[in-house]
């Protein structure tokens, strides 16, 4: 077995495969419409769907806004130069709502930012090995 994908439910599908593939680095993997249930997919991630866990985005045509909710937390993706990346991000108008620097109880450097939708995706400093 193995994780396949997350789902979560965005307002703006343009808007967040700009901002999952222009900003983010990862590939649209695949798109379909289904005009009978009014809703569009868009695949994202940085690996094929066969080597690695990806990002479903699901767009409901009737539906403008989401109530975000307190249940999901954040998505997380690992950088190598979580400072380098925050600063190219700026530049390209992604809202950082933490700026990069430790970890509150501990020395993981991380940061999070905001997709279109509101949805905050943790940045973790990796490893240098």
């Amino acid at each position: 077995m193995r994780l396949l994908h997350t789902m979560i439910r965005v307002a703006d599908l343009d808007a967040s495969v700009d901002f999952y593939v222009n900003k983010l680095g990862m590939r649209l993997l695949r798109k379909k419409d289904y005009p009978e249930g009014r809703f569009t997919l868009a695949f994202v991630g940085y690996e094929d769907e066969k080597a690695g866990a990806v990002i479903e985005l699901t767009h409901n045509w009737d539906v403008k806004a989401y109530d975000l909710g307190d249940g999901f937390g954040h998505v997380a993706v690992g950088v190598p130069n979580i400072y380098a990346f925050c600063e190219s991000l700026k530049r390209k108008g992604v809202k950082i709502v933490r700026e990069p620097g430790p970890m509150k109880h501990g020395t993981t450097v991380i940061a999070f930012i905001e997709d279109p939708t509101g949805y905050r995706i943790e940045l973790i400093q990796e490893e240098i090995q």
